[in-house]
Formats: C-alpha cells, structure tokens, sequence
C-alpha cells in the first residue's frame, strides 16, 4: 500500500517496513525489493533492476513518470520502450518496455528497468 503524505517533497512513499529502491539524486521512494524480477540484465549505464509495471497500485511505480514510446534496438533486438524519470527531480531512470517484436522477449512488455546508478537502497538493508 502507498501512502500518501504532503509533508515530502515528491509525491509518495512506500510502506516502512519494506526494502525499497529510491532515486539517488532525490530520495523519492521508486520500487518495492519485494517487487523485484531481475538484476541480472545489461542496462544502458549498468545493471538495471526490473520490476513490474502493471498499474499504478503496484509499490515500483510510486514517483515514476513514462515519456513517449519509441522504437530502439537493443541488446535482445528491436523493442518499443519509453524513457522513464523520476517525478520528483525528473531525472531519467531507465525505460519501459511497452512493446517487444522477438517472440522469446515478450515477458519484457509491461516492464521497466532502472538503472541502478540512478537508485539507492533504503529503509532496512543490513
């Protein structure tokens, strides 16, 4: 569940009691750990970390914005992907995945990646 607060800056927050992913310039909670795919893809500046990004309820969409799709090709071939930000300082994150033309890349639709030089860790990491 998202609370919303209007003592922050950015828009917000994951519960407290879960691991989570925050933009590393601001802060702003991104992604829930428990949400977590992958990180074992190839990013354009690193490893990236995937969550899904199935509708706004889900605890990785919190502070995320999503420009225009265009296509790219990219190290699995040609996919259309948007360029994803954070909402709060509008640094670009990563991307999404809005359409894969390869078969064997369809399970990448509907998922975004971020980039881990733009996240951090947060709230009970050891």
């Amino acid at each position: 569940m998202v609370k919303m607060t209007k003592s922050k800056t950015f828009q917000a927050y994951l519960p407290d009691c879960h691991r989570t992913y925050s933009c590393a310039h601001c802060r702003a909670h991104l992604a829930n750990h428990d949400e977590l795919i992958s990180k074992a893809s190839g990013g354009g500046q690193g490893k990236p970390l995937w969550c899904p990004a199935v509708s706004c309820l889900l605890p990785c969409r919190v502070n995320v914005g999503c420009g225009p799709a265009e296509e790219r090709v990219l190290l699995t071939g040609l996919h259309a992907v948007a360029d994803i930000y954070c909402e709060n300082c509008k640094t670009t994150l990563g991307w999404k995945y809005e359409h894969a033309f390869e078969s064997s890349q369809k399970y990448k639709e509907g998922k975004f990646i971020i980039e881990l030089a733009h996240m951090i860790k947060d709230n009970g990491w050891e």
